[in-house]
């Protein structure tokens, strides 16, 4: 493989897939969650909404953050990063969207403020982007530990209706 054909190559974790991967992810969990209302209003079992229901938030919560993360990679504006936010409370919304930003090039094969070509960051959410693309199991750790927290603070709060 020549050096041309290794710098091209998209990296693993660019922020398109990881985009595309966790709003499939929002996706899934609704499929679920509606599932397990099915089973509970004909009278089965409501037991999967509990289940369904905590996967599907813990799934939103990483699309949200995610949603940020990518939203300060890409520059987007203020109406395209609420716009992705928004897209995980309309079920099923959140792989449209992801699919109208890619054929709109609002995500990148690359992390602008990593690599050898990394642009220097110019404010502290892309200084602590940057903190984080160039420690990426850190930043993973640090992630779930932010799901996690904000789960639980919304488990707290009580559920969204009442």
């Amino acid at each position: 493989m020549t050096e041309t054909t290794a710098t091209a190559r998209e990296p693993r974790v660019s922020p398109r897939r990881f985009y595309a991967a966790v709003a499939l992810a929002e996706v899934i969990t609704w499929a679920l969650l509606i599932i397990g209302m099915v089973f509970k209003y004909s009278g089965v079992t409501d037991v999967l909404v509990s289940v369904f229901g905590l996967v599907h938030g813990i799934a939103t919560v990483a699309y949200g953050l995610t949603s940020i993360f990518v939203w300060v990679n890409e520059r987007w504006s203020l109406g395209t990063g609420a716009a992705s936010l928004v897209a995980a409370v309309v079920p099923f919304a959140t792989l449209p969207f992801e699919k109208w930003a890619e054929r709109t090039g609002r995500l990148s094969a690359r992390w602008r403020l990593a690599g050898p070509a990394a642009e220097a960051p110019r404010t502290l959410i892309e200084r602590a982007q940057a903190w984080c693309l160039a420690r990426p199991f850190v930043a993973l750790g640090l992630g779930v530990l932010a799901v996690a927290a904000i789960t639980i603070a919304l488990l707290q709060a009580g559920p969204p209706v009442g």
